[in-house]
């Protein structure tokens, strides 16, 4: 099952960002590019190194006019204790949602029943609140920020240019592809 073009559902949730509890709703998403960047919980092993390389990242993403949503299903409690003490997710400055009742991870389709944490989900979604680009991996796998990023700037783009199209590995100022009949089979 694809989940293109799904539109998000109403959710209303808690936020650890930048020292202060916020409560954050499907309301603050729309209106601008977002990733929802789900994964399994709090003080574990491949989660900070995600975060971490996301935190670095966090100017260049917001530049282009994209918040980051990271997701797990902790409370908005154990997201400040973990900044507390992790020199690691000090560096975070986009709000950390918290999903204790695992809404948001069913929701998305990546809840896992037996455990109640969350799959390593990342979805792109559109200021209409459509989800535009998504992958879910193996928990033990991480993600890579840099492919995130090329992703979102080539969704926004497409949007943009509804006749042209990004080829593999493409980036802003690159050559894009106008999809014709004189194209099929000759790339």
């Amino acid at each position: 099952m694809s989940f293109i073009g799904k539109e998000i559902s109403d959710f209303k949730v808690q936020s650890f960002i930048n020292g202060e509890f916020k409560e954050v709703t499907k309301k603050d998403v729309l209106g601008k590019w977002s990733v929802f960047f789900f994964y399994p919980a709090d003080f574990t092993f491949v989660c900070p190194t995600e975060l971490e390389e996301l935190a670095d990242k966090y100017e260049d993403f917001k530049k282009i006019g994209c918040e980051i949503y990271s997701v797990s299903c902790d409370t908005h409690f154990v997201h400040k204790a973990w900044h507390d003490v992790s020199k690691t997710i000090k560096k975070i400055n986009y709000p950390m949602l918290a999903d204790p009742t695992g809404a948001l991870a069913r929701d998305f389709d990546v809840m896992i029943e037996e455990s109640g944490l969350a799959e390593r989900g990342t979805f792109v979604v559109n200021p209409e609140g459509k989800i535009v680009a998504y992958e879910v991996i193996a928990g033990n796998v991480g993600r890579n920020a840099e492919e995130l990023f090329r992703r979102v700037q080539a969704s926004q783009f497409v949007s943009e240019h509804g006749d042209e199209v990004c080829p593999a590995n493409w980036k802003p100022g690159e050559k894009t592809l106008k999809p014709s009949l004189d194209l099929v089979g000759l790339l």
